[in-house]
């Protein structure tokens, strides 16, 4: 049975309501029961109070795009792992990319999915399938057979689509369930042997870049596809000014197109690879200045709808090799909000429109298959965030539930971190910080 709570004096932040109040959350049966000012709630006796004074109280992250890496790859990173972490970064929806081995891309592994997850997660994890079968580029996966399972997406992420035909094909298909076709936008006859970003960074060190054309080519051809077939579609990590540009155009069209931006290329530029640090070695690259304040300010404007973190584990001996060979690849989960905290500490974003888009507009590419996500609404499932914006603290990722600690971030402070998660009203997550006061029951 599930502990009844009462969040107490916690500033609650719920843009989709136009809420941002101080008050009591007051969660029952798994549900949020009432929102409070205090004089109307109940004993204090009758529930586990959580004191949030001085704390954001929140909707629950939703992440977009992440990778499990199971099954295949486990010593990277596993269901139970990954669930852990997500919950550890304020997360409770995360949906897991197809690039596993086997592939997601028939009914058995969506199935094995879910079932890992139902046993050994924490927080919802929903499966995206695969566009094309052993994600290959050349015949299209059963996406008939795959909604049916529970994919919500299709993408081949990690491998772009490189057949325009088929890429269209895709689109044409989905329309038929109103699901998003999802593309890792690269043309990899520009940015093969690429390492990093196209400049004078990678030419000082001496590495082949990746131009921001690689990007930008197959971002205007897949709009142009969307544009044909009127097909849902959604591109995973933007990082270009260019691109930016190219989708505010198309959605003054009235394309169907959602994208999305990670909390890495919002706030690190190509300059971290300097030193040749493998874990600054991320797919896309990360970008210059530049980029990033055409990011933000697409962010602000709606171009950009969404922020997913593209939370990428590996192992440590992954990365400990010349910047060459090393993967590509960020572990995300557990500094993303730590790391978008300081655009909103800058003065660079709002606290509203970061919990929106962590949130809320991640939702509504969902649906509401799954019930009303991103939003506090009374007797919705209690899915809450609950962070303290102020708090400093230092990356350890000897501390990391994820399996990966690859990333640039270890050693750096951040200030603003997850206190507390909550998923259909139990506790998944807690800091050490944290008071809750639990009710005694008899015995």
């Amino acid at each position: 049975m599930i502990r009844p709570l009462l969040i107490k004096g916690g500033r609650i932040i719920s843009p989709i309501q136009g809420i941002d109040e101080t008050n009591d959350l007051i969660i029952s049966d798994g549900k949020i029961l009432e929102l409070s000012n205090g004089q109307a709630s109940p004993s204090s006796s009758d529930y586990d109070v959580l004191n949030a004074e001085g704390l954001i109280v929140c909707p629950g992250f939703i992440d977009f795009h992440c990778h499990l890496r199971e099954p295949g790859f486990e010593e990277k990173e596993t269901i139970s792992s990954g669930n852990q972490a997500a919950a550890s970064g304020g997360f409770t929806t995360i949906c897991c990319m197809p690039n596993t081995s086997p592939p997601l891309d028939n009914r058995a592994a969506i199935d094995y999915v879910k079932k890992v997850a139902a046993t050994e997660g924490v927080i919802r994890t929903l499966p995206i399938g695969c566009i094309s079968r052993g994600r290959e580029g050349k015949e299209l996966a059963e996406m008939g057979e795959l909604v049916q399972a529970g994919a919500i997406a299709f993408s081949d992420d990690g491998q772009p689509l490189k057949n325009s035909r088929l890429m269209r094909q895709a689109m044409e298909y989905s329309l038929a369930f109103s699901l998003p076709i999802i593309d890792h936008c690269e043309d990899t006859t520009l940015s093969e042997d690429g390492l990093m970003n196209e400049g004078i960074i990678a030419t000082r060190l001496g590495l082949c870049g990746i131009p921001a054309a690689a990007e930008e080519s197959i971002v205007a051809r897949d709009l142009a596809l969307a544009h044909l077939t009127g097909a849902q579609l959604h591109i995973a990590h933007i990082t270009t000014e260019g691109s930016v540009e190219l989708i505010r155009r198309a959605k003054e069209k009235g394309v169907r197109v959602t994208t999305e931006v990670t909390p890495h290329h919002l706030t690190l530029t190509e300059e971290k690879v300097i030193g040749y640090d493998t874990n600054a070695k991320v797919n896309p690259p990360l970008r210059t200045r530049r980029d990033i304040i055409a990011l933000v300010q697409g962010l602000k404007e709606g171009v950009i709808d969404i922020i997913a973190t593209d939370h990428a584990p590996h192992t440590e001996n992954d990365k400990l090799s010349e910047f060459a060979t090393a993967p590509f690849g960020i572990s995300g989960l557990e500094t993303a909000l730590g790391s978008l905290m300081s655009l909103v500490h800058a003065g660079e974003l709002t606290l509203a429109i970061l919990i929106t888009k962590l949130t809320s507009e991640p939702a509504k590419i969902i649906g509401n298959k799954y019930g009303k996500l991103g939003t506090l609404e009374v007797d919705t499932s209690a899915e809450v965030t609950i962070f303290d914006p102020n708090r400093e603290w230092i990356v350890d990722t000897s501390d990391f539930a994820s399996k990966g600690k690859n990333t640039p971030l270890n050693g750096k402070k951040l200030k603003g971190k997850v206190m507390a998660t909550i998923y259909q009203g139990k506790l998944v997550y807690k800091d050490s910080s944290i008071t809750l006061k639990e009710k005694q029951r008899k015995a």
